[in-house]
């Protein structure tokens, strides 16, 4: 009888405390309600509206036009081009920064987030005056004999890339620094012990241990770099257009909201495929637990 009761008690108390868990969790759900997907569904339904009749007209547009195909190759060229150069730079760095003296590591950590204290449009006009024909990069590059005439780095492709490249590349660093700081370097001397060489060594153990780091801030990286807009629209001057400006234009020129959400749509649409074939290609899910 008594065993009976204690179990009815444990019972109790286990749906006690689901329901203190779920009141606990309200708040944040309600946010996650009125702040994603309330504003995502308003978006949705605005896509298939067209005058005041139910329509697929705006969708219908993207496939006639080879324009948007364009827009939003761009996009992700631009992004994947982003992601790819801020592994190449950021991976060294957080690889030395996690090999410093405390002290040493520090400052140079402070140096990768010093940017972040600084807005996006302060930074693209620094490097809007830094780019142009009679800026400081030309400057330096006539000087040293580089160069015999101004390079037009500024409205093109190249300046655009460089500007995001700079935003991004403290989101690459921060991720790949919380995977390597932990990483036990004493398997790489166990490995060098073996007969391995360094390069081995670091392709065969420390790369690997290091992968969900690698992987998270890439795809931190790609993701923010899909909804960039002040930087194409000062560097790229026109020239270079993304999903984001294309929306901008639908808004502020057109007015056409229906228009603007369907680009939207499509590309949470994409963002979310691209997250999906990355998850069944190499386990996504299990790379972060990993990292965790």
């Amino acid at each position: 009888m008594s065993d009976a009761l204690n179990v009815l008690a444990l019972a109790r108390a286990a749906r006690r405390a689901n329901r203190m868990t779920l009141l606990l969790g309200v708040p944040a759900l309600l946010v996650v309600l009125l702040l994603l997907i309330l504003p995502v569904g308003w978006l949705f339904g605005l896509s298939f509206i067209k005058g005041d009749a139910l329509s697929l007209a705006h969708y219908e547009r993207m496939f006639e036009y080879g324009s948007y195909l364009r827009i939003f190759k761009t996009t992700f060229e631009l992004s994947a081009m982003v992601t790819v150069i801020c592994v190449v730079l950021g991976y060294p760095v957080a690889y030395l920064i996690a090999q410093m003296p405390p002290r040493a590591a520090a400052f140079c950590f402070a140096l990768v987030i010093i940017p972040f204290w600084t807005s996006v449009l302060v930074r693209t006009y620094a490097w809007l005056v830094l780019l142009q024909q009679k800026g400081l990069l030309n400057h330096a590059l006539l000087k040293l004999g580089v160069i015999d005439a101004p390079v037009s780095l500024v409205y093109s492709y190249t300046g655009t890339l460089i500007g995001m490249v700079h935003i991004m590349l403290p989101f690459m660093i921060l991720p790949l620094y919380s995977a390597i700081k932990p990483f036990d370097w004493n398997l790489m001397r166990a490995a060098s012990s073996l007969g391995a060489p360094p390069i081995a060594a670091f392709f065969r153990v420390f790369l690997p241990m290091s992968a969900p780091g690698l992987l998270a801030g890439a795809v931190l990286v790609f993701i923010v770099s899909l909804g960039f807009f002040v930087t194409p629209q000062m560097l790229g001057g026109g020239n270079v257009m993304v999903v984001a400006m294309k929306i901008s234009s639908n808004v502020s020129t057109y007015f056409d909201w229906g228009a603007a959400s369907a680009l939207g749509v499509v590309l949470l649409v994409l963002v979310v495929l691209s997250l999906y074939l990355l998850q069944r290609v190499v386990g996504l899910d299990r790379m972060l637990e990993r990292e965790r």
